[in-house]
């Protein structure tokens, strides 16, 4: 029951929304669209929806073609990052309300409702209105309603967006396991790459309209295509220089490290994510960096750290206080084993760490 785009394009008068895209989306395991506001997600997923017929290509759901079919002809559920329930209705009849347009028996909708309720930990509330509830309870009615229909295509758009930092990770638990055992296709936008690798799944990363990698989420994120894909998956943004290799090492201005194997002569340019930047050194091959303190952010038992290398800004993010002054000039730790190298040309992937990819 897979859902197919072939060559899908939306235009909108000389504006290209969304460029040829080819995606095939499986059940059983969640799709993430992962890109900043405007890449094109949101327009995507109207898109496989049927809220927006395409401007070219096809797009097929279990095998038939559904291209240009509206979207109250199709077995579609959406919930959107405002969340919208019906407000002189309960709780209760906000999530059944899908079912009695089915015309389903009163003791299968009660059976359904209650049943959704009770994975979404909203069953106290079934007899209250929307304006009685916190905004997450109104999120999870809206949820429920969306998701009580047993949908064959599920579209979650960034819902998590508005909610607090607790009931996030609450609800970003639990949507992995609620659709488990479901046979739909699950599509979920974010614009948080942390949100991409815990949903865990396939994500497709997306840049100005363009899908620009597609894959098992650890594998997109640990083995970026090209460039593009790297700094989209990667929040702090990417550290990035130009770099040169000679004989059997890398050059960062004075600074060397041994080259990954079989890269030819060159210039190149390196990506190292934040994570992967320390204050300290620990038991990984670090290569030491000095860097000029901009900005030290503490957040708990976390150390973001803004510093300039030659010119660059780079990020330092690691666990531990690490208080530093403006100005104060220190050293840095970066794990080349993780850094990821790209040709200057066009920004594609052509070394990971110590290997070429597929080494």
């Amino acid at each position: 029951m897979a859902l197919e785009l072939e060559q899908i394009t939306k235009t909108v008068g000389r504006e290209v929304h969304i460029h040829p895209t080819d995606l095939r989306l499986e059940p059983g395991h969640f799709n993430t669209l992962l890109g900043t506001t405007l890449a094109g997600k949101t327009t995507l997923m109207q898109l496989m929806a049927g809220l927006e017929r395409p401007s070219a290509g096809r797009i097929r759901f279990a095998g038939q073609d559904v291209t240009g079919v509206p979207v109250r002809r199709r077995n579609v559920s959406m919930v959107y990052q405002q969340f919208i329930n019906y407000p002189n209705m309960t709780v209760f009849e906000n999530i059944a309300s899908p079912l009695r347009v089915a015309r389903m028996s009163e003791d299968e909708i009660r059976a359904r409702v209650g049943r959704m309720a009770e994975i979404l930990h909203i069953s106290a509330w079934l007899d209250r209105r929307p304006a009685e509830l916190s905004g997450g309870q109104q999120q999870r009615t809206a949820m429920a309603r969306a998701l009580v229909k047993d949908s064959g295509l599920v579209l979650l758009d960034e819902p998590l967006a508005n909610l607090d930092f607790k009931l996030r990770e609450e609800l970003r638990d639990e949507l992995p396991r609620l659709f488990a055992e479901r046979d739909a296709v699950v599509v979920y936008a974010t614009t948080e790459p942390t949100e991409a690798l815990l949903l865990g799944g396939m994500t497709a990363t997306m840049h100005e309209g363009r899908v620009t990698h597609f894959g098992p989420s650890g594998e997109v994120y640990r083995r970026p295509r090209d460039l593009v894909t790297a700094q989209v998956f990667s929040d702090p943004p990417l550290n990035i220089a130009e770099v040169r290799k000679e004989g059997r090492e890398i050059f960062l201005d004075a600074v060397r490290w041994p080259a990954p194997a079989g890269l030819a002569d060159g210039r190149y340019v390196v990506g190292i994510r934040p994570h992967h930047v320390t204050p300290a050194p620990d038991d990984r091959p670090r290569v030491a960096l000095e860097g000029r303190v901009q900005v030290a952010e503490i957040s708990g038992s976390e150390s973001t750290i803004h510093f300039t290398i030659g010119g660059r800004n780079w990020v330092s993010v690691s666990h531990g206080v690490h208080p530093y002054e403006a100005g104060e000039r220190t050293m840095f730790h970066a794990d080349v084993a993780r850094a990821l190298y790209f040709a200057p040309e066009d920004g594609r992937l052509v070394a990971v760490g110590n290997e070429k990819p597929g080494g």
